[in-house]
């Protein structure tokens, strides 16, 4: 099995003979004794977290060259793990590099329980990173630009995608309002064989229905009052590449007829032509409703179901998709603060809190909205729940209860929002509380809360 590689950098031989002995078990470590080193240490062997001493030489009683040091290694790499090693006397510093972008700090002497702890969940944290970071690339490479998320349920449609994409059958998408149905049949249409084609859309809820049938097919000359010209329909304009059908369920009967024959042997006609034009059309459709129970009570054909249905993906609602709310709030904060030329930061504790705890009933589409509106109207750099008007968003509602009973939630959300805020290290989130790492070890035991 291979180790993961720890880079120590300490000007103290006795500290890091101390650490490498208690790491070299489980890690490969790489010891280095200045600032120079430990930059050659980093560009050859690519450690993935750094245990970086503030106080190096030249100047090993400021933590000038320590600092300068960590700015260096993320510039050279973000996703390297770099844990600050202090004095007692620089917490002030300290806290400076975790604004620069190291992810913790202990002090010396150190514990090496402690140490071991911090140093798992930062190589967590850096396998999250890469684990998203290679997701990003694979999405822009192949062309699902738009499509964001880590989670398990997006990972398995990124999955069935890429399969579909190149089997030239019809595909029904499934999902509730603003879960980015029209994004995957983009994305399918990007990844097939008929990317150089066009890619049509049409939403057959949004057409009246006495027009969407000339919409669809076209129609003659004098076929209607209003028909002055010929007029091809939008299945004719994607000869040769996708149709997207949005709200199929939309769809009278009478125009489920005509999908069907068409489905069934690729020919159409014209409304008012007697003239049949074969097409090389893929059709794509997606719905936000129930198709299934739609088809039990009459008001869907059974027969198109099964047609536009051969593979059918059904994208799940943002609630369910756990960190990926952070993750796409993170990439449309970045999008739109340069849209809007605005330095923001990033997201407050009370915002990330929020956007945890919301139940987003308008999925991906709300939180994109929420967002761009938080970027507008953030008033300091960091964007905060009033911004994204979640405020008390979370707040629970139902009967009163006891002082007990309202005690207890309360001390254990503050738990929650601590270990949040210190990306789950225990040692740090009773520090803030105020209380020993034993008494937060109980109370979360007590309160059942996972750490990750």
């Amino acid at each position: 099995m291979i180790k993961p590689k720890v880079l120590i950098v300490d000007d103290d031989e006795a500290i890091r003979s101390q650490m490498r002995w208690a790491l070299s078990r489980d890690y490969e470590v790489i010891e280095a004794g200045d600032r120079l080193s430990a930059l050659k240490i980093v560009n050859a062997e690519q450690p993935l977290v750094v245990l970086l001493d503030l106080g190096l030489p030249p100047r090993p009683r400021d933590a000038s060259e320590g600092l300068q040091t960590l700015h260096e290694i993320i510039e050279k790499d973000p996703i390297i793990k770099v844990i600050m090693v202090t004095g007692n006397t620089e917490r002030g510093n300290a806290l400076k590099a975790i604004e620069l972008g190291a992810v913790d700090f202990f002090t010396k002497p150190p514990v090496m329980d402690e140490v071991r702890i911090v140093i798992k969940r930062a190589l967590k944290m850096g396998e999250l990173e890469r684990e998203n970071r290679t997701l990003r690339r694979e999405v822009e490479a192949e062309g699902m630009y738009g499509l964001l998320g880590a989670s398990l349920p997006m990972q398995e449609v990124f999955q069935t995608i890429r399969k579909v994409a190149a089997a030239d059958v019809s595909v029904l998408i499934l999902g509730e309002s603003g879960t980015g149905k029209e994004l995957v049949a983009k994305a399918i249409h990007r990844l097939s064989n008929r990317r150089d084609g066009p890619f049509v859309v049409i939403n057959c809820g949004a057409i009246p229905e006495n027009l969407l049938e000339s919409e669809l097919f076209g129609h003659e000359k004098g076929a209607f009052t209003s028909a002055d010209t010929r007029r091809r329909g939008r299945i004719e304009y994607a000869e040769g590449g996708t149709l997207f059908l949005d709200e199929i369920g939309e769809l009278s009967l009478s125009l489920q007829v005509k999908l069907l024959r068409f489905l069934q042997d690729y020919i159409i006609e014209r409304v008012g032509g007697r003239e049949p034009i074969a097409l090389d059309v893929r059709v794509l459709a997606a719905t936000n409703k129930e198709l299934k129970k739609a088809v039990d009570t009459g008001q869907f054909r059974e027969d198109l179901y099964f047609r536009l249905g051969v593979v059918t993906i059904s994208l799940p609602p943002l609630r369910e998709r756990g960190d990926d709310i952070y993750l796409l709030s993170r990439a449309f904060l970045h999008h739109y603060k340069g849209d809007f030329k605005r330095d923001i930061k990033g997201f407050s504790e009370d915002a990330i809190t929020a956007l945890a705890d919301y139940k987003w009933p308008g999925n991906v589409r709300e939180l994109e909205n929420r967002i761009k509106r938080a970027v507008v109207m953030a008033e300091g750099e960091m964007i905060t729940s009033r911004d994204i008007n979640l405020l008390g968003s979370g707040s629970v509602e139902g009967p009163s209860i006891s002082l007990k009973e309202a005690r207890d939630r309360v001390e254990k959300e503050l738990i929650q929002k601590a270990l949040l805020k210190h990306g789950g290290v225990v040692v740090r989130a009773a520090e803030d509380l105020g209380i020993t790492r034993q008494t937060l070890a109980d109370l979360i035991k007590k309160y059942g809360i996972s750490i990750k």
